[in-house]
């Protein structure tokens, strides 16, 4: 996947966004701050999530740390390889290591930061 063509939250979630589904994913920045992922907790399929609730936990060498949702709507899929491998997530952030995908309620339109807004934002926490 290319990083340029996702959007992003300051939360240092990815996003790909397609009609109404939300692939979701953290970033490379999040996954090197975590270190080597240990144990992904995902959500199961049908859950309904609110904007702002973390139905996903990460557990790291260094840390335990939720993934974020910016969006109104139901997973609709898990990305289950992170059960038994969530080292992808470590290896292959954009790729092979996404989290979940949502049916999104609605899109809100503000928020989310292009690619180059969101290398912007990560120069700013330097």
């Amino acid at each position: 996947m290319n990083p340029e063509k996702l959007l992003y939250t300051k939360e240092h979630e990815w996003l790909l966004i397609e009609a109404d589904t939300v692939t979701v994913g953290i970033t490379d920045y999040a996954q090197d701050e975590l270190g080597d992922i240990v144990f992904a907790e995902l959500p199961d399929t049908g859950s309904i999530i609110k904007a702002g609730d973390s139905p996903v936990t990460l557990e790291s060498v260094k840390a335990v740390s939720s993934v974020y949702t910016p969006f109104d709507g139901e997973i609709i899929e898990v990305n289950s390889r992170l059960a038994d491998e969530p080292e992808i997530i470590n290896t292959s952030p954009f790729d092979e290591g996404w989290i979940y995908k949502i049916k999104a309620s609605s899109i809100p339109s503000g928020g989310l930061l292009s690619f180059s807004e969101y290398e912007d934002y990560l120069k700013e926490l330097e």
